[in-house]
């Protein structure tokens, strides 16, 4: 249990940043099972204490299926690309850095272009 997990709720902004920040890192040194078990958990509690269109959420939710996507579970990875894509279009501007990068992931999937 880190310092920060014994001073604040499980389910607090801050620790569910840090968990999400984790599991991006274990992502970049290879770590892609982990990864993936640390996103899935994080999504799910963002979405349970923030809402499912929180940023927050939609952040979890595009790195979740970025993990997908390089673990090869391309299935898993473009549903969840569209999802939030999906949600990211009904809250954000047309030109948000998340909806081009989700945009961007999802069609290059789709035109087998990896």
């Amino acid at each position: 249990m880190t310092s920060r997990e014994r001073l604040l709720d499980p389910d607090h902004p801050h620790i569910l940043s840090t968990r999400n920040s984790l599991a991006v890192a274990y992502q970049a040194a290879g770590r892609t099972g982990e990864a993936i078990r640390l996103h899935e958990a994080t999504l799910r509690r963002r979405e349970q204490t923030l809402g499912a269109e929180h940023p927050d959420a939609l952040a979890s939710g595009h790195n979740l299926a970025a993990a997908y996507e390089v673990a090869g579970r391309l299935d898993e990875a473009i549903q969840l690309y569209e999802s939030t894509l999906a949600k990211c279009e009904r809250l954000f501007e047309p030109g948000h850095t998340l909806i081009r990068s989700v945009r961007s992931k999802l069609e290059r999937i789709l035109s087998g272009s990896q």
